[in-house]
């Protein structure tokens, strides 16, 4: 079953390297490209490998059995 989180947006948009640091994905932004390479990231159902994608408030990320939704 999948856990659903919110997350706030704060600003316009925030990048995907970002989002994975302030969820303690990851602990720096070096390893979002290892990452990404690594694991299946969804963004709005397509797989994304690009650490510098912008996420925006209605998007959706999912990884592993966690699906994060943005406000």
């Amino acid at each position: 079953m999948d856990i659903i989180k919110e997350f706030k947006v704060k600003g316009e948009y925030i990048t995907l390297s970002q989002f994975l640091k302030e969820e303690s994905i990851i602990s720096s932004g070096g390893q979002a490209k290892w990452y990404l390479q690594e694991n299946s990231v969804f963004l709005n159902g397509v797989k994304e490998k690009r650490r510098g994608k912008k996420i925006r408030p209605d998007d959706q990320v999912k990884i592993a059995d966690e699906t994060y939704k943005f406000r």
